[in-house]
């Protein structure tokens, strides 16, 4: 299969094309091609298709488009934590094709890389993505593809030239210039090429008619170096064979070559990544004058990452590698302007001083026309803004520009931007190691880790620590963390002579205005780590829009973060400077006030979410503002809020509760639990109800205690510990009971009912469930009723009364209607697989758990997902497909121990021991099957307890001896008995089956 990106997004297989959905579809085919191996997130492809507007769904339309595009590519896409990756082969690309010739050619003698050359522009079939494509992605993608081509085409039209080929150079560009009406290089060859093929008429004509274009349409005049060209066409200064090198030429001048690079740094670390970028710009920018804009925070290592560029490339620029520091941020000096550091640069490269024009457009000027044809490296080092950078910025073909700032620079079209970032923690190590010495760090490796997590990677407070460290070879790490723990000497810790972390955020922060001070002092304020759109609003007490306008401007002058789409956080540091300079500008009431409203924010958001992802027993609102609360269109939205905040949500909790608001702690636990529990995330379920009800304790407020026992009792019971579980929920049915919340009572009851049946405790559990379905069936609340039906089929199904567990089931699936039930349906729709696998229906059953399957994956139900992978086990186990059910089982283990989903270990482990014994694979089913009885006694899960028990006494010898035998088949029938069911009899009969023991 061969695919296209370098024209209309397209697609052939055996030379025939194939047909990839419309302008969309082929947008995320194309973004995924042209990123060919590497993650391209969500936010990327909702950019490329809907630039700086998308709809609300827009989340949902791209996982429609890359779900058609696996069925069109199967086994191709992968998902990725924040987007997806495309795995096919580079070869059948055309880009890559295309990148693979051209870089080849790079190394190649002049008549190998012309054919190399040509090879790569046949790939070109028109203008990328042509069809489909946003203002946002013709910026960011299809620009940058048509420079890669240009730069191709000089590189070919230079080569051809060299060797003669005048008359195909002239042939192939006369076509091309019309495309690129302002090409000044790509002119300059042309011309180059007519006048060497004797056609000086036509050369002079496309001179003059390219010199009218500029002037009319631009208002300037070519560039030097074409009008030395056009000087020596007129004065025929050609010889019959030209030795000179088409790409210099340019003003006579006394160029001065010269090193300005300040001193490298010899224990630099890390920025592997960004110098393999930085290399990639110059080596794809042959053709054209190259510019990067490397942005960050203060202390991040702009400007080393810069220099150690410049030493690494500077055989790369043989006509010289210019530094100039242009002070946008410095303390005791006042920016550089531009005629300034022109004149600098200017005297720099050798021109006399009387020489240099007064004013800056003159300087500008010459300063192009000085390196016109020579191949520089200029690092601007702390520049401040486009005006100020703009007029320093060479035109040679091959030269590089390099910007260190703290600012976006976003006027500078055509410039590639790079944002470092903080060290990941191996680089930290590395840096410590390198200053400190390897030894050193190994010999208290943690202490070290805990050092770089409050410098939170900023390289800047790293060596900082290193240089303090160097000079006192007696200090350890424990002691530097003891020392930067105490908040009010962070900052005195962090700096030596001529270094200062704090210093450093100072003058980024003394740039801003009153309003962007403002904010950001707030935002030190937030509650967790991020927050987002929505939640600095309500932080800011500004509407959404002017709180978008104000976070991108701090976003711009790297004080603030955006780890994804409208999500921000501050770095850990600037996030301390932030706080500590909050309580000496800020008054107390306006910190709390601003606080208050972004908890608030979180609890509105919350409950609106937990309503659209089931019911909620207290579902009566309490007096939080409405006024910043982010409304969500459906369950994907809450789910996705709720993924978004689960950290923040936790902290919010121990915000009310610090702050003696029990109630509203409570209430926000109530409403977190069940993404808590649906997602795994037992830490956050516990913790946070710990603290709800350490304060409804504290004050007294047994409402608060009841509910959150409730949420206590269903994270034991999903972590396997069902007497832990049945104690806090048996305290609060009796809490409630005796308070009248008949809402909690049923709720109580319904989580009894499901410990109960874990537990093997089947006449308590058929009783509490009953209970809680005549209650909905008294309330009329069908959402309740269909919930009760689908956990009566549960019960009816382990009791192995299969029709009566498919009829509950079917009742459940009727009652379950609406797009706010797919969550009973998907379990309703579990256990009728499971039923009809009972009643030996095993092309239903496959079908039932199938559907399940779909919808649990689609609501992201992994405990659920969990019981259908071990029951599609059992259906192929009841068909006799041995290995598809020892592989199902073994999914659903997998799942569980991946999600901390264990309270079905001991049912999934028995089912698999029971699999391996029907499969003859008697070993095996012994090690599962007593793995699965150790965990059910562990637990005090009886049921299962008895049935790993009976399984095990029925068991061959000699895998299973006698006696073992008979002791595990003893202990079944009496747990049997005690608990009233069948299964007495069958370890019954089985014992009787036993040889009888000797004597």
């Amino acid at each position: 299969m061969e695919f296209g990106v370098l024209g209309p997004i397209t697609v052939w297989s055996d030379g025939r094309p194939v047909p990839v959905g419309g302008p969309r579809q082929r947008c995320v085919l194309g973004a995924l091609l042209v990123h060919l191996g590497r993650e391209v997130t969500i936010d990327q492809l909702i950019g490329y298709l809907w630039s700086d507007d998308p709809p609300r769904t827009a989340r949902s339309v791209i996982q429609v488009q890359i779900s058609h595009l696996r069925r069109t590519f199967p086994d191709t896409i992968a998902t990725t934590p924040g987007g997806y990756t495309l795995d096919v082969d580079p070869d059948s690309v055309d880009l890559h094709r295309f990148r693979k010739l051209r870089d080849r050619a790079t190394a190649a003698e002049p008549k190998a890389a012309v054919e190399l050359l040509e090879q790569a522009l046949e790939c070109w079939r028109g203008v990328p993505f042509s069809g489909v494509g946003s203002e946002y992605l013709d910026h960011s993608v299809v620009t940058p593809l048509k420079e890669e081509r240009w730069s191709c085409v000089i590189a070919w039209a230079t080569c051809a030239l060299e060797l003669g080929r005048h008359s195909d150079v002239v042939s192939r560009l006369t076509s091309l210039v019309s495309e690129e009406p302002f090409g000044e290089r790509l002119h300059h060859l042309l011309i180059t090429a007519l006048w060497r093929d004797n056609e000086r008429a036509r050369a002079l004509a496309v001179y003059e008619e390219f010199r009218n274009r500029l002037a009319d349409e631009l208002g300037v005049d070519p560039g030097p170096e074409l009008a030395t060209l056009h000087t020596r066409i007129l004065q025929e200064d050609f010889p019959a064979e030209e030795t000179q090198d088409a790409s210099t030429g340019g003003p006579e001048t006394h160029f001065v070559m010269r090193n300005d690079l300040p001193r490298d740094l010899p224990d630099f670390t890390g920025r592997q990544e960004s110098l393999r970028q930085l290399d990639e710009v110059a080596r794809t920018g042959e053709g054209r004058a190259q510019v990067c804009v490397i942005t960050g925070s203060g202390g991040e290592g702009k400007t080393t990452t810069a220099v150690r560029f410049g030493y690494e490339a500077a055989k790369r620029y043989p006509d010289g590698q210019l530094f100039i520091d242009l002070y946008g941020y410095t303390t005791d000096r006042e920016p550089l302007d531009a005629a300034s550091a022109l004149g600098a640069l200017l005297r720099a490269v050798g021109v006399e001083p009387e020489a240099v024009p007064e004013s800056l457009d003159e300087r500008s000027a010459l300063w192009r026309a000085t390196l016109m044809g020579r191949r520089v490296l200029v690092i601007l080092d702390n520049a401040l803004s486009y005006a100020q950078v703009s007029p320093l910025l060479p035109s040679s073909p091959g030269s590089m520009t390099l910007i260190t700032t703290r600012n976006e620079l976003s006027g500078l079209s055509g410039a590639r931007f790079l944002s470092l970032g903080v060290f990941d923690e191996q680089s930290s190590l590395e840096l410590l190691g390198r200053v400190l010495g390897d030894e050193r760090v190994r010999s208290e490796p943690e202490q070290a880790r805990e050092i770089i997590r409050i410098c939170g990677g900023l390289p800047l407070a790293l060596r900082v620590v290193a240089g303090r460290m160097l000079s006192r070879p007696r200090w350890s790490f424990a002691h530097v963390a003891r020392r930067l723990g105490e908040q009010n000497r962070r900052f005195r810790e962090l700096q030596v002579e001529g270094q200062s972390v704090e210093a450093a955020i100072d003058l980024s922060f003394q740039s801003l205005n009153r309003h962007q001070s403002r904010a950001f002092l707030l935002l030190g304020l937030m509650i967790g780590s991020t927050v987002d759109l929505g939640g600095a609003a309500s932080l800011l007490d500004m509407s959404v829009e002017d709180a978008d306008d104000i976070l991108q401007e701090l976003v711009g002058v790297c004080l603030l973060e955006e780890p994804q789409g409208d999500v921000y956080r501050l770095h850990d540091l600037i996030g301390a400077f932030s706080r500590d300079r909050a309580a000496v500008v800020l008054n107390a009431e306006e910190i709390d006030a601003a606080r208050l409203r972004l908890a608030e924010q979180y609890m509105a958001t919350a409950q609106h979410a937990a309503d659209l992802m089931g019911p909620r027993a207290h579902d009566d609102e309490i007096g939080v503002s409405q006024g910043y609360r982010t409304e969500l269109a459906g369950r994907e939205d809450a789910e996705n809020w709720f993924t978004l905040h689960q950290d923040n949500l936790a902290d919010t909790i121990e915000y009310f509760a610090s702050h003696d608001n029990g109630e509203y702690a409570w209430r926000m636990a109530d409403a977190v639990w069940r993404f808590y529990a649906l997602h795994g995330q037992m830490g956050l379920l516990i913790s946070s109800h710990q603290r709800a009800l350490q304060i409804s304790d504290k004050q007294g407020n047994r409402r608060g205690r009841a509910v959150t026992l409730i949420g206590l009792g269903i994270a034991h019971c999903l972590s396997g510990r069902f007497d832990e579980s049945l104690a806090l929920l048996t305290e609060a049915r009796d809490l409630l009971t005796s308070i009248g919340d008949s809402r909690g009572i049923i709720r109580a009851l319904a989580n009894l009912g499901m410990v109960y049946e874990r537990v093997g405790r089947l006449a308590d559990a058929a009783e509490a469930i009953q209970g809680v379905l005549d209650f909905a069936i008294q309330l009329e609340d069908t959402r309740l009723e269909a919930l009760q039906w689908g956990n009566l089929a549960v019960l009816k199904q382990t009791l192995g009364v299969y029709a009566e567990a498919l009829h509950c089931a079917q009742q459940a699936m009727e009652k379950a209607v609406g797009e706010g039930q797919k969550v009973t349906r998907s379990h309703a729709k579990r256990v009728m697989g499971e039923a009809r696998t009972g009643l030996g229906e095993l092309e239903a059953a496959s079908q039932d758990l199938s559907e399940a399957l779909e919808l649990s994956l689609e609501l992201h139900l992994v405990g659920n997902q969990v019981y259908i992978h071990n029951s599609l086990g059992l259906t192929h186990r009841a068909a006799g497909r041995w290995e598809q059910a020892i592989a199902s089982h073994t999914t659903a283990l997998e799942l569980a121990e991946e999600h901390g989903r264990r309270s079905g270990d001991a049912e999934i482990r028995a089912d698999l021991g029971m699999t391996y014994a029907a499969a003859g694979r008697h070993d095996e089913a012994v090690a599962e099957l007593e793995k699965a009885h150790a965990i059910a006694v562990e637990r005090s899960e009886r049921y299962m307890v008895g049935r790993a028990a009976l399984a095990l006494g029925r068991l061959p010898a000699p895998t299973m001896p006698v006696d073992r035998a008979r002791d595990f088949l003893r202990e079944a029938e009496e747990i049997f008995t005690e608990l009233g069911l069948a299964e007495a009899d069958q370890a019954r009969e089985a014992l009787e089956n036993l040889p009888p023991p000797p004597g």
